[in-house]
This record gives C-alpha cells, structure tokens and sequence, in this order.
C-alpha cells in the first residue's frame, strides 16, 4: 500500500462484488484510472455461491468464485488496481476525501463509489456454516431452482421468510417454516399469503438446532424452544435463513442518508447519495432485490454518475479559473 500513500484518485472503489467490480469496469473504460478495495469479503456474497444459474452471459450456469475472478479480471484488463485492503476511515468535512486504508495508509478521492454490499444474518451454528452452499442458503430466488420436489424448511417470521417460502413453493413438494414464537411478525398480507399455501407448513416456537449432512444437506434437527422437545426431520434437503440482512454501511452512519436498517438512500433513479461525488451501489442501497445482475446494474449507474460528476467538476473548476483571469 505504500506505493499509493498519499495520492489522489479521480475514483475509488469500497467493495469488490458484482456492483463494484462493474463500477470498476465502466469506470476503466472511461479512463478514470480507479483504485478498488475489496474489504473483508473480496468477490462479496457470491464468494459462497456455488452454481449461479442465472446470470445473463453463462447458459451452463458458473460457480460464484468463478464469476466474480472474470469480473475482476475484466475490470483490469481496462486498468482497474484491484488491491486486498479495507477502507477504515474517511474524513467527509474536505474534498478530494481523505481516505485511511488498513488504518495506515491515506489517500485522497475526487469521488467515492460505495459497494460495500450486505450480509445476510446467519444462526451461528457450526453445522450451518459447513454446508453454507451446499444445501444451506440465504437466497431463495438464487437456490430455490436446485431443490425441486424435494422438502425444504426457511427459518423466519418476518416478510422476507414468508416471501422465501411462498417463492420456494414454486420448487419444492413442500415448505416447512420454522418460527420460534407463536406469531409471525411478517405483514397481515404476507401471512395470509403463506397460510393459504398448501405446501407450507409451520412449526411453532421451534428452533433449528443443527443441520445434518456430510457434503450436503441430508436433514436437519428442530428444538420445541417450550417443551424442549427435539426432532429430526430427516428428509429436509434444503435449509433457507431468512432472518434478514445487514448492510454493510456502517462506516457512513451519521453522514450518509440511510433506512432504519443501515441501506444507504440514494436521490430518484441515480446512485447518488446527499454528499457531493459519493455514490452508492448494489446491496448497499438495495433493499428489494439483491441479485447479482441487478447490482451489477447500479455499478453501471455509480460510474456513469461519478464520470459525469467529475466532468462538471472540472468544467465548474475551468470556468473558475477563467473568471479569475478576467
């Protein structure tokens, strides 16, 4: 890192998944030499997706590490600096934006792109995360195509897991949901939505305990959090956590406009947020839809809109300087 300790960059880049190696790519191609940090998550949430069947550009379907190693190398085959580190600290009161990376080294940025993406929450269960993509997901509109006619249980009560098992019924023979109180705290129309599903069931005031399995999902273990009761349902073959996500945005808490949740709100159809020459994109600001190829989407918009800001910028600093030599 030292070879940029005190530069100034027109772009840089927080984040390395399909938003900000996009953002990347058209910030490359326009010439605007930009510096990515890929964080703690290089390759975001996609790192730990196995086959990724729909995105646009691969009909045999590609493993997630390797979709996100030809993004990368897309964006530097147009001069993208792609670099392991984390951005750590900004100082949002000057411009450029002082930037601390790995808390040691400071750079300055004209312009900001946020793709800092979001995590999903997860139980914390050992089991859980050994057969993390391989049968145990975070994403039913990523995975629920590969459990066809097979049993699935989604842990949740709230919107996001009764829109989870509603989609997965689509796939599977049948949808157990496990909620670890008596009442769902999903809206009314989502409930009714999902009670009215003959293939989803419900287990009330149930916890998953483990998931069980060797290299795949053969099962998983249920405690009555009342009675204590445990059982085994062993035909389960596919584990959906919908508990929620949480952006990873908390850098600009208190500078950035944001939700209750942390996701980052950005100004009409644009990427840009309420600071001069700071967008956001991806899972960062998209609370709705969070795939891949939409991400993608708004990396497009973040570049385009950093572009234009930086060209106004220049323009407004031209005319500046001609006035001052009038």
């Amino acid at each position: 890192m030292e070879d940029i300790a005190g530069k100034t960059f027109d772009v840089v880049i927080v984040g390395s998944g399909p938003a900000g190696l996009t953002a990347a790519l058209y910030a490359a191609r326009a010439d605007l030499s930009p510096i990515v940090f890929e964080g703690p998550e290089p390759g975001g949430q996609l790192m730990q997706t196995t086959d990724v069947e729909n995105y646009p550009g691969y009909p045999e379907g590609v493993m997630g590490p390797k979709m996100m190693q030809d993004f990368r190398e897309q964006a530097q085959r147009f001069g993208a600096d792609t670099r392991y580190g984390m951005v750590t600290n900004i100082e949002f009161d000057e411009r450029p934006y002082k930037m601390t990376i790995d808390e040691e080294v400071d750079i300055k940025a004209k312009a900001i792109i946020v793709s800092t993406g979001a995590s999903a929450k997860w139980l914390g269960l050992d089991s859980e995360q050994q057969l993390r993509g391989k049968g145990v997901s975070a994403c039913a509109t990523c995975d629920g195509a590969f459990f066809r006619d097979q049993h699935v249980v989604v842990v949740g009560g709230g919107d996001t897991a009764m829109e989870e098992a509603t989609f997965l019924t689509k796939f599977a023979s049948k949808v157990t949901v496990l909620h670890r109180r008596q009442e769902l705290r999903a809206s009314k129309a989502m409930q009714q939505r999902a009670f009215n599903d003959d293939k989803i069931e419900f287990m009330w005031d149930t916890e998953l305990e483990e998931v069980l399995g060797e290299g795949a999902v053969d099962g998983v273990k249920v405690i009555n959090n009342e009675t204590q009761e445990v059982t085994t349902l062993d035909d389960v073959k596919g584990v959906f956590i919908a508990i929620g996500h949480k952006p990873n945005t908390d850098l600009f808490k208190g500078v950035l406009e944001m939700d209750d949740v942390g996701y980052i709100q950005t100004k009409g159809q644009s990427t840009k947020t309420g600071m001069p020459g700071i967008f956001a994109c991806g899972d960062a600001m998209d609370a709705v839809y969070r795939q891949a190829v939409t991400a993608a989407g708004t990396g497009c918009k973040a570049a385009l809109d950093a572009e234009r800001y930086l060209a106004e910028a220049e323009v407004s600093k031209e005319a500046v300087a001609e006035e001052h030599w009038k």
